[in-house]
Order: C-alpha cells, then structure tokens, then sequence
C-alpha cells in the first residue's frame, strides 16, 4: 500500500512542474490546486528539502521550486526519500541481508523478484513523463 504521504508529495513535486516556469510556488498555491491541506504539505517540505529536491525562497514572493529538471526525478526517487525504501519486506531494506533465516528462506526469492520489478518500474517513470502523459491525455479532450 502507498502511503498518503508518498501520493501527496508526487503531486506536489508534479505541481511545482507543471508551474517551474512561475518562479517560487506557494504552499498555499499548491494546497489550494492539489486539495490537499497546507498543513499536511508543511509535514512533506522537510523531508523532500532534506532529500535535495527543492529549492526555496522565503519572503513575500517566496515559495518553492524544482532543484533539477523534471526528467531528473523519478517515482521511485520521490518514494525512497519519503519512505526511506522500496523493499516490500524488511530484510531487503539495508545492503545486506541481515536476517538468520536468509539462507533457508524458502521464499526470499519472491521478495527479491518483486523488489527488482517495483524498483525498475518506478525508476523508470520520471515527474516528466507524468507531465507528458497528463499533456497527451488532455490534448484528446475534444469534441464536434
């Protein structure tokens, strides 16, 4: 399951792309476009800061923007920094495995197979490619 924390600061990290050529983009703005609570944003900006993501400005015309281009950030990227891992169990999350039962683990396999298919699935999805295919969805939009 993923977490709300993880499905908020997506679209925040899309928000500030669909609007990097704006300057500064307020936590207001964001909440307000996104519907999500300012507060709850104010949780997410840390963490994000931390991970090298952003950029901010405080003052009156402050607010945040993209570090990098769009096509620099992965899912998996804006996942790993809110959660810290990808492993859907807890003797992959290090370098090692250092559980005692890894060894004769029957279904270790499982894990690891389905760790590498989630892993190269959100690597492979950049905040660019959400804007492109948003772009594309939105251009079909017509009608006679």
């Amino acid at each position: 399951m993923i977490s709300t924390r993880v499905r908020y600061a997506l679209r925040m990290m899309v928000d500030l792309a669909q609007h990097q050529n704006e300057g500064f983009i307020s936590l207001k703005d964001i909440a307000n476009r996104q519907g999500i609570s300012k507060k709850y944003l104010e949780q997410i900006i840390p963490i994000l800061n931390r991970a090298s993501f952003l950029r901010a400005s405080r003052g009156f015309a402050g607010g945040y923007q993209l570090l990098k281009s769009p096509k620099d950030y992965t899912v998996g990227d804006v996942m790993r920094a809110i959660e810290g891992s990808l492993a859907p169990v807890a003797c992959l999350e290090g370098e090692t495995n250092n559980c005692p039962r890894c060894a004769e683990c029957p279904t270790l396999f499982v894990w690891e197979g389905l760790q590498k298919v989630q892993t190269e699935y959100l690597d492979g999805i950049t905040i660019q490619d959400i804007l492109d295919k948003q772009e594309a969805e939105s251009g079909n939009n017509y009608s006679i």
